[in-house]
């Protein structure tokens, strides 16, 4: 065996101490490789995260400018073409814009304007999402309200206006709006009251003045009256109030029989660019006034002129037919043309003809034939109330024809609350109580049309001598109209007559009275009132302020009569009680009229004092404090 040398022993130890230290350092070498694999993999993964992040940022941002970008491009072509008057176009781009941006206020504001200028009902719903999303601002509830009245929704515009903040409620926008639906509630003290504080919040506004002076130029009050027509007289030199002045100037100078002025008017009017064929109408109203030869050349200028329109046509011969010339009408239709006499309006106006000048037999023959588009409910309605009217058949046979005729021209209005209307005032006009009264209840469930609805209702009733509905309709008028004194007085007094919440019916004649002193019916009601509560002398002091010709009205003397028989005022009693005999009165002043005969009768049985029956020379009016 060979023994191996010291030289090879230490070259043996040294490589081995050296495949010992190149181990150890791949050892190293790896420990070190995976302590630092997890670190790079971290730092890649934080790096991918970070590039996705960057990515999904810069790509949603990039989808916003797009989508802002074409927010913005939709919403200027809404706007250009709005303002371009293509309507239908401007409300599709607004639609567009809304199905991707629900609550985009600016294409809610394209669609409601666009509805409006088609005069499109939907205007409403787009006006109310815009206050839906803008709950507090004044402007947008107002906006809403406005859309709603004009399309006969009191009740939502009524809503609007009471979420109008109170602090937001003093501006003359609130008030003329205010004041629009008051005159739609058939509330003309409050649409007054409303028009006149919007003057006074903008007293340089032409159209508040305008507004205002149109409606006051009616007043009673003289003061108020002059004062608007001088409002009026200023506005018919400004362009945009001309045509509307001149209307309001030549009916109040028409009403005041004062033809010089009329005159003016007239002329001045047909000379306006803005004159309609009402306008016309309006003029012959005074030139039939003014000269019956001039009136009749001029009318027979305007029949040809009228003839080539079929809505002027009829527009004529129903101002004709209103006016006592539905005679002159039937002989012109013999003149005309069939094909001028075909359209549903002028088929009405013929009728309304025949019916006014009771032709009935032409009357059956022209609504037997022949289709009245819109009004072929009038139709049917015509040919029932011709039936009736017509004596050459049997009353049963006309009855059963006139009940058939009469409900299928109801069924044909299919709850159209226009043909109601319609309806309503052809039933009332040809003394159909039964048909009238159930046509007047369902309209008066309709917000725009409860006032005229109520107003017929109360006519039949008091015609019908019925005093418990009539009691009933009054309530309805003075909640609909609290501050309109007259009704309020009416109210009271029946009340006070039926012996029906006595309590509250005095209440009532004093707040009437209160609201206007100097109407003949509030303070006779209140006098009336007073005495009822025992103190006759302060209710004669009252009546002593009113003019003694306007006591002389046949149901104010009842009241006056009574209130002179009770202060033992003999000669004053008999006076007022032959007055109110004289003419017809209601079953309740009947009464009233025999209680003061019977006082008169006592008071006769003892000797008194003689004492001017003028009540202008009885004792003054109360203080306040006293009423």
């Amino acid at each position: 065996m060979r023994v191996e040398t010291g030289h090879e022993m230490a070259e043996r130890i040294k490589g081995a101490e050296q495949g010992r230290a190149r181990q150890l350092f791949l050892g190293r070498e790896s420990f070190f490789q995976r302590r630092l694999w997890p670190a790079r993999l971290a730092l890649m993964v934080s790096a991918l995260v970070i590039a996705f992040l960057l990515g999904a940022l810069f790509f949603s941002y990039g989808s916003k400018l797009y989508e802002d970008w074409r927010q913005n491009r939709l919403l200027h072509r809404a706007a250009a073409l709005l303002q371009e008057g293509k309507l239908s176009e401007a409300s599709q781009a607004a639609q567009e814009l809304l199905g991707r941006h629900p609550d985009s206020l600016p294409a809610l504001y394209v669609l409601a304007e666009a509805a409006e200028k088609q005069n499109l009902e939907e205007a409403v719903s787009w006006r109310e999402e815009i206050a839906r999303l803008l709950p507090k601002d004044a402007d947008s509830q107002l906006n809403f309200a406005s859309a709603a009245l004009r399309f006969g929704k009191l009740d939502v515009a009524r809503e609007a206006l009471d979420r109008i903040a109170p602090t937001d409620r003093d501006t003359a926008a609130f008030h003329v709006v205010a004041g629009w639906l008051a005159r739609a509630e058939g509330n003309l003290a409050e649409q007054e009251e409303q028009f006149a504080a919007a003057v006074k919040k903008e007293p340089n506004n032409d159209l508040y003045q305008f507004n205002l002076a149109a409606l006051r130029i009616h007043s009673s009050d003289a003061e108020k009256s002059a004062k608007a027509r001088d409002t009026l007289q200023r506005l018919s030199k400004v362009t945009p109030y001309r045509t509307g002045a001149l209307r309001a100037l030549l009916n109040d100078a028409v009403e005041r029989n004062d033809l010089a002025e009329a005159d003016n008017f007239a002329q001045q009017l047909q000379m306006s660019p803005e004159v309609t064929f009402s306008d016309y109408l309006l003029c012959l109203n005074f030139y039939r006034k003014l000269d019956e030869k001039k009136f009749r050349l001029l009318l027979e200028k305007v029949k040809p002129f009228a003839a080539h329109n079929p809505s002027d046509l009829a527009s004529l011969m129903n101002w004709m037919n209103q006016n006592g010339l539905a005679g002159d009408v039937v002989k012109w239709i013999d003149k005309l043309p069939a094909a001028q006499l075909s359209s549903g309006s002028t088929s009405v106006a013929v009728a309304d003809a025949y019916a006014t000048v009771k032709n009935w037999s032409r009357l059956k023959r022209w609504t037997r034939a022949g289709m009245w588009g819109d009004s072929e409910y009038l139709r049917l309605a015509y040919q029932a109330i011709a039936t009736r009217q017509s004596q050459s058949r049997s009353g049963g046979t006309a009855n059963t024809e006139f009940e058939t005729l009469w409900r299928s021209a109801e069924q044909l209005t299919n709850e159209q609350p226009e043909h109601e209307l319609a309806l309503s005032r052809l039933a009332s006009k040809w003394e159909l109580a039964n048909e009238s009264e159930e046509l007047w209840r369902r309209v008066a469930e309709n917000p725009p049309k409860r006032r005229e609805a109520l107003d017929g209702l109360r006519r039949l009733y008091r015609a019908k001598n019925e005093t418990g509905k009539l009691y009933d309709v009054l309530q309805r008028l003075h909640e609909s109209s609290p501050n309109e004194a007259p009704i309020t007085a009416d109210l009271a007094r029946l009340g006070l007559d039926l012996e029906q919440d006595t309590e509250r019916s005095h209440q009532l004649a004093r707040e009437a009275y209160d609201r206007a002193p100097n109407e003949v019916n509030c303070a006779v009601t209140y006098a009336f009132s007073l005495s009822r509560l025992g103190r006759n002398p302060e209710g004669l002091a009252i009546i002593g302020n009113l003019p003694p010709d306007q006591l002389h009205d046949q149901h104010a003397a009842v009241y006056v009569a009574l209130l002179l028989a009770e202060a033992s005022q003999l000669d004053g009693a008999k006076e007022y009680i032959a007055a109110a005999e004289n003419g017809k009165i209601y079953p309740e002043e009947k009464k009233l009229l025999d209680e003061a005969k019977t006082k008169l009768a006592a008071a006769s049985a003892t000797p008194s004092p003689a004492i001017s029956s003028t009540p202008a020379e009885l004792s003054p009016t109360p203080t306040a404090s006293q009423r």
